[in-house]
Formats: C-alpha cells, sequence, structure tokens
C-alpha cells in the first residue's frame, strides 16, 4: 500500500518526537493570545509536512550511503521499494503544503518558512563535511516550537530571549539523542569518510558530550520556565524531563548498545509527550 511505503520512507511514527514540543510553542503563546483549532490544525500539518519533506529529502541523498550500510540497505529507495522519481514528487508535494501551511497561519510565519525548509533540507548534506551535523538537526526540529509560537501570536516573544532559548533545549535534546543513534555506525562512517562526533571522538567522548547536550537541554527548559514565570506543573515537567535523561544514558554504555533503540525510540518518545502534558497541565490550570 503507497501510505504505508511513504510512512516508513520518512519514519512517520517518529514524528512524535519533536510535533509534541511544537506545540509547546503553541501553549506558551496561549498566554498572549488565544489559540483556536484552526491554528492548531494547520499547525501540526506544517510541522508533518516539513519532517515529511526532509526526511524524505534525506533518503534521496543518503541512497547510495544507506545500499552500502548493512544497518540502512533495507531501507525503500535502496531495496528498490520507492524509486527516487516518487520520492521527489513526494517532497516537493510536501514542501508545497508546508508553505501552504505557512500562508494559512499569518505573514511572518509564510515570511519564514522558506528559510525554516532551507535548513531542515540542507541538513542532509552536513554530515559530508562536518561533526556537528547532529547539532544542525537539533536546530531543524528546534525551530518546531519557536514555529508554533509564532503561528498563534504572529509576533515574536517577550522577553525576546524566550524563542532562541526554547530553540535551543529542542535542539540540544536531539543532538544528544542523535549522538546516541550515530554510534552504531562509528566503523562504516570512518570507512566511507562521513563525519560524526562518535566517529571522531570516539565512543566514550561522544557519550560524554551527549550528557553535555541534554544538561543543556534541561538548563534551557528552566530559563523558558522563568521566562513565562511558570508554575509548579511545569517545573515539574522539567524535573521528568531530567529524570528520563538520566535513565535514557544509564541504557547506553561505549561497549554495550543493545538497549539503544528504548534509549532512542521509546523514552525521547516519552520525553517530549510528558514534556507537553506538563505546560499543558499548568496552562489549564491558570
Amino acid at each position: 500500500m503507497a501510505l504505508v511505503r511513504y510512512a516508513n520512507l520518512v519514519k512517520l511514527p517518529h514524528t512524535l518526537f519533536a510535533l509534541p514540543f511544537a506545540m509547546v510553542g503553541v501553549v506558551l503563546a496561549s498566554y498572549v493570545k488565544n489559540v483556536t483549532p484552526l491554528v492548531i490544525l494547520w499547525v501540526a500539518i506544517a510541522f508533518t509536512s516539513a519532517r515529511f519533506a526532509a526526511m524524505a529529502f534525506n533518503r534521496i541523498v543518503d541512497r547510495r550511503i544507506d545500499a552500502l550500510n548493512p544497518r540502512t540497505s533495507g531501507r525503500e529507495i535502496p531495496a528498490g521499494i520507492i524509486g527516487v522519481r516518487e520520492a521527489s514528487v513526494a517532497v516537493i508535494v510536501a514542501s508545497a503544503l508546508f508553505l501552504v501551511a505557512a500562508w494559512r497561519l499569518n505573514p511572518l510565519c509564510l515570511l519564514l518558512a522558506p528559510l525554516a525548509l532551507a535548513w531542515v533540507l540542507g541538513y542532509s548534506y552536513t554530515k559530508r563535511f562536518t561533526r556537528w551535523a547532529h547539532a544542525v538537526l537539533g536546530l531543524g526540529l528546534g525551530i518546531a516550537p519557536v514555529g508554533g509560537y509564532l503561528a498563534v501570536t504572529g509576533a515574536w516573544s517577550d522577553p525576546w530571549w524566550m524563542l532562541p532559548v526554547l530553540a535551543a533545549g529542542v535542539m540540544t535534546w536531539v543532538a544528544g539523542f542523535d549522538v546516541l543513534y550515530a554510534l552504531q555506525d562509528v566503523a562504516f562512517d570512518r570507512q566511507t569518510g562521513l563525519h560524526s562526533l562518535p566517529a571522531a571522538l570516539g565512543e566514550a567522548r561522544a557519550l560524554t558530550v551527549a550528557r553535555v547536550f541534554h544538561a543543556g537541554t534541561v538548563l534551557a527548559l528552566g530559563a523558558v520556565g522563568t521566562a513565562v514565570d511558570a508554575g509548579w506543573l511545569y517545573w515539574l515537567g522539567v524535573a521528568v524531563v531530567a529524570a528520563l535523561l538520566l535513565y535514557e544514558h544509564s541504557l547506553v554504555r561505549a561497549n554495550d548498545l543493545s538497549k539503544l533503540d528504548a534509549a532512542f525510540f521509546t523514552m525521547n518518545g516519552i520525553i517530549s509527550i510528558a514534556f507537553f502534558g506538563f505546560v499543558l497541565a499548568e496552562r489549564l490550570v491558570r
């Protein structure tokens, strides 16, 4: 079935990693301006279509690399399940839908949408020349809560630094777990000349960097809490995120990646949904 093939191409269930953070931006914006169901719908469409375009484009760009890696050779394009032309059409359609969603939200979102799209598509090339591709990916998803906030307000935050710090919180969260995910490809990346922090620094030092990233996540979310004068439910959410990140890192060792899937897929889905839940609960009681 075509829908299943395309959903598998872009790992659609992984949308749960960051869509809740886009909605965190919406909830924080609701303190400034009322949120309508239509805005929530267009935010969800904008985020999902941008992520679809970025993931499908990444699969096109990396198809020859994926074919060489035993871990990724079964992906839809190298396996011949989806052709390059089909995937390219999907990228164009998803990109157009993202721009339409931005247009339907407000002029500021439409103005910034091409920049956001260029960033998330451009990420696909970064592993070819920088070990910091993890941070580039992280900022691509860090755009999501900023976009969610701007979708509601149509204006920048007050204080001005709240949105950049919120983006930094998501960026460091994503960069940290992407470093963990890259641990399984160290030998392949070195062999093929691809860049990643684990390939450049080794597994143990890369794990330290991932922990620093995730410490930055907790600090950034805490700073956002001070900016919005958050109540106890928000701070409980930050504490839960910190605890879950600690548990995530307890699952992964430099010489033992047997629990990497649980750390990457399960824990990060729980983190994003749980934090959104606490932010929403805080808003409902205020």
